[in-house]
């Protein structure tokens, strides 16, 4: 009886994944929705953090990401350095989408610490509360904490699989599929991994203000 439920349970999830796809690429048909203004024209202060580099994709990393606009910059402060880097899809129709830091990082030889991931709620400007995913990776002696979420007209989304909801939803009801990956590193160097930490959190209530009202809402 079990085996027969398990797989009318399968038959049924199948069913409403093929709904969901047909659904989504119907509803987006003609979608494309622009940045206000392209991502390298975000301030070069943010708070007290201050840009002190500035980075490119290169054709080789674009060709497999595909995002329609990006910015890589690290900014500095008294409390030290964070890395930002902001991928932008103005449309997931044409298979276009974030690629979760997760995978991406391994691939680059980085390991995730054992019981230093999770998600985490920051307090930003206004009173608001962001959830956002925290992920402390390591490769040998380098250590990193990388805080990174997905922006979508207006919403924060920490879960992959939340992110892949809304897509759907978004397209049918609004007819948009517009995200962005925000990903933030900060290396711990000279640092405690709690300082480190700090850092990242820092960094992210000064920035926040600025991505949330340049992404599209």
């Amino acid at each position: 009886m079990s085996s027969i439920l398990r797989s009318k349970y399968l038959r049924i999830l199948t069913l409403v994944l093929a709904v969901q796809a047909v659904l989504f690429y119907t509803a987006s048909t003609g979608e494309g929705t622009p940045l206000p203004m392209p991502l390298k024209f975000l301030p070069s202060t943010v708070g007290d953090w201050n840009v002190a580099a500035e980075g490119v994709v290169d054709e080789e990393t674009q060709s497999v990401l595909r995002a329609d606009d990006t910015v890589i910059r690290v900014y500095k402060s008294p409390k030290g350095a964070a890395s930002l880097f902001i991928a932008y899809f103005k449309t997931q129709r044409a298979g276009q989408s974030p690629h979760s830091p997760k995978n991406c990082l391994p691939g680059a030889g980085f390991q995730p610490v054992d019981g230093e991931s999770g998600v985490i709620d920051v307090p930003v400007a206004g009173g608001e509360k962001i959830n956002i995913n925290k992920y402390v990776v390591a490769n040998g002696e380098d250590e990193s904490v990388v805080l990174y979420w997905y922006q979508s007209q207006g919403r924060v989304i920490a879960d992959e699989f939340a992110a892949k909801f809304y897509l759907v939803a978004d397209s049918i009801r609004h007819h948009r599929s517009d995200t962005s990956l925000v990903r933030i590193v900060v290396e711990k160097k000279n640092m405690t991994r709690q300082q480190a930490s700090e850092t990242a959190l820092d960094f992210v209530q000064s920035v926040y203000p600025v991505v949330s009202t340049w992404l599209p809402r």
